[in-house]
């Protein structure tokens, strides 16, 4: 069987210099016009209108240069159900990435005031009260909902309720693999499984609760248990009710995972996974298939719908 990689991409179009992190660009036309601006300067050329025609197309140059880095830089802010996390993205490539706390927006939005005007797009999986007072602080973003176009063929039928996390999932899994089927894997709040055929085609998946629902529950739906919120691997017999619960909860989630990846193997043996997600640090999965870890998978799912759709 061959084994599947992610497509190889260019990091930029065109045949323009490689820019740099700090956005500074070497343009040969850009240091010919300065060099006959300085000559000018100089008095080394007695020609009036040559001068100020280069000091103007000089400055021109410039102004196109700063409205090209502002086009190239993008924000995608992904909100989640315990966190907000924005990308930061110059020329398409991911730069920085940062995390907010949802229940405190104040610190989101004194960060953001940072970065002024700048293209901005939004996903959001929580109440429209919260996402509108978002969507309030930035300047025309675009917002993906269930409506917005993708590069995938999308088969759910139930669109309407479908996550926006998880078309994000999608979109990047089905961009990335070359041929066969492709399945993300989100471990957060809750954990979630979606599939990517050859065709295109978005198909589904599953969802089931996270480690912290799964401990939340077992401490509200009964009476004596401890809520507990330590995640590290846990030996497989418990000889204490916190080892217990501890057990019961990482150790059946990874054997949760491990079975549904099994399925997905014998049902679709030309297949990729991806593993994201803020609790996949917590699990050491294993599969005959290829597995790629990205934690800013859905960041970069989001970008590139917005980059579809722009």
């Amino acid at each position: 069987m061959n084994k599947k990689a992610p497509k190889k991409r260019a990091l930029l179009c065109g045949d323009s210099w490689i820019r740099t992190s700090d956005a500074r660009i070497f343009s040969p036309t850009l240091y010919q016009l300065s060099y006959i601006t300085i000559l000018n300067c100089g008095g080394k050329c007695n020609n009036f209108f040559l001068f100020w025609c280069g000091r103007a197309c000089f400055f021109s140059l410039i102004l196109s240069l700063q409205t090209m880095t502002d086009n190239n830089r993008v924000l995608a802010i992904d909100v989640g159900n315990t966190s907000i996390k924005v990308g930061y993205f110059l020329n398409s490539i991911l730069d920085t990435v940062t995390r907010f706390d949802v229940s405190n927006l104040n610190d989101f939005f004194s960060w953001l005031n940072n970065y002024g005007e700048i293209r901005t797009v939004i996903s959001s999986v929580v109440s429209l009260e919260h996402t509108d007072s978002i969507v309030k602080a930035v300047k025309n973003p675009m917002i993906i909902d269930v409506n917005s176009d993708t590069s995938f063929i999308n088969l759910y039928e139930s669109k309407e309720t479908l996550g926006i996390d998880r078309i994000c999932n999608a979109t990047y899994i089905n961009n990335e693999i070359q041929s066969g089927c492709a399945v993300s894997i989100d471990i957060g709040t809750c954990i979630k499984f979606d599939l990517v055929n050859e065709k295109n085609e978005y198909l589904g998946g599953s969802i089931s609760p996270g480690i912290n629902l799964r401990y939340r529950s077992l401490n509200e739906f009964t009476g004596n248990l401890p809520l507990l919120s330590n995640k590290s691997a846990k030996k497989l017999v418990g000889n204490t009710t916190e080892s217990s619960i501890r057990s019961g909860v990482m150790n059946g989630l990874k054997a949760e995972i491990q079975n549904l990846m099994q399925n997905y193997e014998g049902l679709y043996p030309d297949l990729t996974f991806f593993v994201t997600g803020g609790d996949a640090k917590y699990f050491e999965l294993h599969s005959k298939n290829d597995i790629f870890a990205d934690e800013n998978l859905t960041i970069k799912g989001l970008f590139e719908i917005y980059m579809h759709n722009a």
